[in-house]
């Protein structure tokens, strides 16, 4: 019966494991140090603003809108792998 009180739990291994834990980051060409949510999120904004501006100034001449989402797409992958 002694035994048991004197073994440790298994959750104080885990919780000595995950004070060293940081989420990974990356350091690219933004200014600023993101994960990659913080560039998928950054990525998501640039392509709205985008579509708004090729909205508003773009598709009246006659260009449509999937070469606005091509373009967001191209940047997106960009941002993401190497922001």
């Amino acid at each position: 019966m002694a035994d048991r009180d004197d073994t440790p739990l298994a959750s104080t291994h885990l919780d000595d494991q995950m004070e060293d834990f940081e989420p990974e980051q990356k350091s690219g060409f933004l200014p600023i140090e993101t994960n990659w949510f913080d560039r998928l999120f950054i990525s998501v904004v640039i392509w709205i603003a985008l579509s708004l501006f090729w909205f508003r100034f773009i598709e009246p001449l006659g260009l449509t809108i999937w070469i606005s989402n091509a373009i967001a797409l191209v940047l997106a992958i960009y941002i993401i792998r190497k922001g």
